[in-house]
């Protein structure tokens, strides 16, 4: 298990003007983004038990990160 933050500008480090051009002019992947990081810090504070949570609801909230990145990927590889 990894501790390290999982920030989009670290994920994608090639797309961050990209990043930033959507979320002021894409209000779907402005959303995206905001979930992301909401999801990515819970699952970041659970992981350096800032915030233990039990593991079933952690492994949850990787899923639906991981989904999210997915859904980020798929739009700024078409853009």
């Amino acid at each position: 298990m990894s501790h390290t933050p999982h920030e989009l500008a670290e994920e994608f480090p090639d797309k961050v003007e990209l990043m930033s051009q959507l979320k002021q002019t894409d209000a779907h992947f402005a959303r995206l983004a905001d979930e992301y990081h909401e999801v990515n810090r819970v699952v970041h504070r659970a992981e350096t038990n800032v915030e233990p949570m039990e593991e079933l609801a952690e492994v949850d909230l990787r899923k639906k990160r991981a989904a999210l990145k997915d859904e980020i990927w798929a739009i700024l590889s078409k853009a």
